[in-house]
């Protein structure tokens, strides 16, 4: 017989006799209700290998990318200075490449966040370029209007600046809450760019309707109106414009790539071109996601997986006859006045399901004693260098609320995960980003300066061990298990 729990399975095996076999399920029903009386985040599973940590820089301004140029230089943003810095990874010197001075921030969402260097930078090719994701400011009054805005600028080696800001696309619409802004220039010469949900029908935005299933109109799209893009992974064409090749979704062709997301921060290609996201769940549900263009990612009528479990879609904003802002939020207990549909009434074509969840919990699953069970996912990296054995075909997940980077080892297809999350690094951080050396010998990890996480005794706190900093996690060898008497 095969149990299935929230992450585990349990195998219990009948023979012999029916005593036998009622025993057997006996104590399997009593391990499965054990397993499930606990968070399935804080059932960790250690990796077997040793690393040497170190501290490359400190006192960063809150790093939000980390990458690793073709300079071996870490090029690094600093979400709240505003700042690209340049980092020798071997002694923490560091060099500032810009500040921008037209971006606005003024939340935890907010300022400047993705950047993805060309593949041609510093390769003599004329295409030294690097490309920024930030939020700004796009009324010219004392109210605020946030957008988010691509910008291209050209790297100058001799000045190790960057510098002729060129516009690639601007007024994409931005909130104070799930803000995506990952972007990556992919192996197909385009750019892909997240765009989280707002925040809508949650916390404080609880009465902002969700629109990561809406999809634009062709006039919409001919108007330069892009206020559909929320939740969606967008493509675009290195000048902003919309490639020809983009799937028609809904009858449009638009820079919307996928759709139904609530809040990718992660993006990674492996070398067979496949492209791999990490998502925010709600209370549970975070995602490891493989990308596939036209698809449709279920939010927010699904997280996770469509299985009725730990999740269904409260719609606050169409609360009835109560109108929304009357309510107060209760996202446990939603009033009667709230529509709420579950996961298994989703009948639309194009689901995309993830590969796997950080976490799903049980169908009875008591969020109110035993907490949520998110990691908080941000950024991600595909592993693929032999220099740690068994990692080839992998794909690292940094976890901000966790203080954890997770390792999903991908199928030889890359097309799902063999096996669950193993856990490295475990420590009282927010990890936001990672970046691999090109020998993969060396990850290096860049860290929230404020915030909530939990620290290796599973305990929630706000006293980060290294805050603001970019750690170096180096590659020792495989801890050998001790022989059996």
């Amino acid at each position: 017989m095969t149990v299935a729990v929230s992450g585990a399975i349990i195998r219990a095996t009948t023979h012999m006799t029916s005593r036998v076999a009622a025993g057997s399920m006996l104590l399997a029903a009593s391990t499965v209700a054990l397993l499930d009386a606990q968070n399935p985040r804080d059932r960790h599973t250690p990796g077997p290998e040793r690393f040497t940590t170190r501290v490359v820089a400190s006192e960063l301004a809150n790093p939000w990318e980390v990458t690793w140029g073709p300079d071996g230089f870490l090029w690094v943003t600093e979400r709240t200075a505003f700042r690209v810095t340049r980092l020798n990874p071997a002694d923490g010197s560091r060099q500032v490449a810009l500040t921008i001075t037209d971006g606005y921030q003024e939340v935890v969402q907010d300022g400047l966040l993705g950047l993805a260097l060309h593949p041609d930078l510093l390769r003599g090719q004329g295409r030294d370029f690097v490309y920024l994701a930030y939020t700004y400011d796009a009324d010219p009054g004392p109210a605020l209007n946030r957008r988010m805005r691509v910008r291209r600028y050209t790297y100058d080696p001799a000045r190790h600046a960057l510098a002729q800001p060129v516009t690639v696309l601007d007024n994409l619409p931005a909130h104070d809450d799930h803000g995506g802004g990952r972007i990556l220039y992919g192996p197909d010469g385009k750019l892909y760019l997240s765009r989280g949900d707002h925040g809508a029908n949650f916390l404080a935005n609880y009465c902002l309707p969700n629109r990561a299933q809406d999809l634009p109109s062709a006039a919409e799209i001919q108007a330069r109106d892009w206020s559909a893009y929320q939740g969606k992974l967008l493509r675009l064409n290195p000048d902003g414009s919309i490639p020809d090749d983009n799937p028609v979704i809904g009858g449009v062709r638009s820079h919307i790539y996928t759709y139904g997301h609530r809040n990718i921060q992660g993006l990674a290609f492996a070398p067979d071109g496949k492209l791999y996201a990490s998502e925010h769940g709600p209370s549970s549900d975070d995602e490891l996601n493989l990308i596939a263009a036209g698809k449709n990612y279920g939010w927010p009528l699904i997280a996770g997986f469509k299985d009725d479990r730990g999740y269904s879609y409260a719609n606050w904003s169409a609360s009835s006859p109560a109108p929304c802002t009357s309510l107060k939020f209760d996202v446990l207990n939603p009033p009667p006045s709230v529509p709420q549909i579950k996961e298994s009434a989703w009948t639309k074509p194009g689901l995309a399901e993830p590969l796997a969840t950080l976490f799903t919990v049980p169908a009875d699953y008591d969020f109110r004693r035993f907490g949520n069970a998110t990691i908080a996912p941000a950024g991600i990296d595909v592993y693929a260098a032999a220099a740690i054995p068994g990692w080839a075909r992998s794909v690292l997940i940094t976890g901000m609320r966790t203080g954890t980077v997770y390792r999903f080892k991908l199928t030889a297809d890359g097309g799902a995960v063999d096996g669950g999350p193993i856990e490295y690094f475990r420590g009282a951080d927010r990890y936001r980003d990672l970046a691999i050396s090109p020998d993969g010998q060396r990850i290096f990890v860049a860290t929230d300066s404020f915030g909530i996480t939990q620290n290796p005794a599973d305990q929630r706190t706000e006293e980060l061990e290294h805050p603001g900093a970019i750690v170096e996690f180096s590659y020792v060898a495989a801890e050998r298990k001790a022989l059996q008497p």
